[in-house]
């Protein structure tokens, strides 16, 4: 691989198409479909279903279910917990298509930070299915930003690109259809007309990216013909989904909150993994699985229904117990967090421990030699593994450097300026880790080439990454960070790590707090969940 100069690294095309007018115009004709579903219901003929649609917006919405926010089909089983199912099935439907497969691969933190890509996901999605336009259109453009960033050629040299528009296409098919599918497996299968409100708002969500109309047809009983073309013909047995399918449940570290209980863990997952594999497995549609060479294993479409209706059944406890939002959070949840919830927790650990004490007797927890101020050294491979492969494959190269970039600017929603330069400082980053090195020439940093040379990586690059940062997390650029503005970067309370600072989090501070880190492989209860934690 030859040496990357600037004018080869993806950068952000300097205008993208505008968001709002097409997605005003699809989501008129989404609502002008759900209003024609509604008169014909209620036997209005289809003259005044035409005078309907031609009338004021404000009058439409006052009839009509909204296709985003409260209200909606989407927003209706958001929290419900089936919708998880759905979602591990949907990822895998995309993860076959080959352009997304190969985006994923060669991109994606999903492997190395699979907890992390989760709560990001969820945030997006929340973003795009509320009721604010203005919050759906400038995460419309952020999305749009970052996928303009993915592209290249996959390992049959076919190139993929992130905005291609049927493969956006597929994305937005592959979860209205595992929504569809989620409810005929749990034995309520939608109604007609819930089903087409359902399809007019995800069909409302492609239009918000800006994607033109006739990607996915415009017409539900269109749409089934599309799908089982794609299956048939386009999708295949990529590497994505197969990581997927068979490693990345076996292999999924715990959460931030589960930190502390490897052990037990481990077990939990070495008996759950499989299950939801071979649940995942029999859901897909069968002529792909007999393509793909899927294994079944005998049961697994009981299994599958029983799984279904099983879950189902959470629906019914108290609202607050099942919350989307509510979970994702405890889950992002370090324990040294000051949230009230994490003292709760934290004592729910404890109790976890004690009772796990004979699994751990078998098999030790893993400690860490605490550091004289306190904190534990990682070794250069942990380093190496934890925070700078960010896509997992066992290699430092730029879509690693390019991660660290995507997941700092998310946290922030920065905007064009702002997130163009974090992520040059980022390239530049690269180039120099790149020349120190990259001994063998191929392009990238192995970990035998970080460890042998045994780095320091707080070169002039990685100290312009640090300014950078701070400019763009210090919004209001009096110097200083404050609580605001820190919560936004670390997602914590505003704790010791910042008062007792006269002025709040300095730059210096900053900066040598983050240096300290990416050069002297040390745990931070800050930088840790930013750059580490899965």
């Amino acid at each position: 691989m030859a040496r990357l100069s600037r004018a080869a690294l993806p950068r952000v095309p300097a205008h993208l198409p505008t968001t709002r007018a097409p997605f005003r115009r699809r989501a008129a004709e989404a609502e002008r479909r759900i209003l024609t579903v509604t008169n014909e219901q209620n036997g209005v003929g289809a003259d005044a279903t035409e005078r309907e649609g031609c009338s004021e917006r404000s009058a439409i919405e006052s009839e009509t279910e909204p296709v985003f926010g409260p209200g909606s089909q989407f927003e209706a089983f958001f929290n419900d917990p089936r919708w998880a199912l759905a979602m591990v099935r949907a990822t895998v439907l995309e993860a076959a298509h080959p352009q997304i497969g190969a985006a994923l691969i060669g991109n994606s933190t999903f492997v190395a930070h699979p907890w992390r890509r989760l709560r990001n996901t969820f945030v997006s999605m929340q973003r795009m299915f509320g009721s604010d336009e203005q919050v759906r259109s400038r995460e419309a453009a952020r999305l749009n930003r970052l996928h303009a960033r993915l592209r290249g050629t996959d390992t049959q040299n076919r190139p993929y690109n992130a905005m291609d528009p049927h493969a956006r296409a597929w994305v937005v098919a592959t979860l209205f259809e595992s929504a569809v599918t989620m409810y005929r497996l749990s034995g309520q299968p939608l109604e007609q007309t819930a089903m087409e409100r359902l399809y007019a708002e995800f069909q409302g969500f492609l239009a918000a990216m800006g994607d033109e109309a006739g990607h996915l047809p415009p017409a539900l009983h269109e749409f089934w013909a599309y799908y089982d073309r794609v299956v048939a013909e386009e999708l295949e047995n990529t590497e994505a989904m197969r990581i997927i399918l068979y490693r990345l449940f076996d292999h999924l570290p715990a959460p931030p909150l589960l930190n502390g209980l490897p052990t037990l863990w481990a077990t939990g997952r070495a008996l759950i993994g499989p299950v939801i594999g071979a649940i995942t497995v029999a859901s897909l549609p069968e002529p792909f699985r007999r393509r793909a060479g899927l294994p079944e294993m005998p049961g697994a479409q009981t299994l599958m229904q029983s799984a279904y209706l099983a879950v189902g059944l959470a629906r019914f406890l108290p609202d607050g117990w099942i919350q989307a939002e509510v979970i994702a959070d405890l889950l992002a949840l370090s324990p040294d967090s000051d949230d009230p919830r994490a003292r709760t927790v934290v004592a729910l650990r404890e109790k976890m421990k004690r009772a796990g004490a004979l699994l751990r007797l078998i098999t030790p927890l893993v400690s860490h030699r605490p550091t004289a101020g306190g904190e534990a050294q990682r070794g250069a491979a942990e380093f190496f593994r934890e925070v700078l492969d960010q896509t997992g494959d066992g290699y430092l190269d730029w879509p690693d450097c390019a991660a660290m970039a995507r997941e700092l600017s998310s946290r922030l929603d920065l905007d064009e300026p702002g997130e163009t330069r974090l992520y040059d400082a980022f390239a530049d980053w690269w180039r120099e880790l790149q020349a120190a090195l990259d001994t063998d020439g191929d392009g990238r940093v192995s970990a035998q080439e970080y460890a042998t040379a045994v780095p320091s990586l707080a070169g002039p690059a990685l100290i312009e990454v640090a300014e950078v940062l701070f400019d763009v997390t210090d919004k209001d650029g009096d110097q200083r960070i404050d609580a605001d503005e820190y919560r936004s970067l670390f997602r914590t309370a505003f704790h010791r790590d910042t008062t007792g600072a006269e002025g709040g989090y300095t730059r210096s501070t900053f900066v040598n707090d983050f240096l300290s880190f990416m050069s002297g492989r040390q745990r931070s209860t800050r930088y840790d969940p930013l750059l580490a934690d899965a």
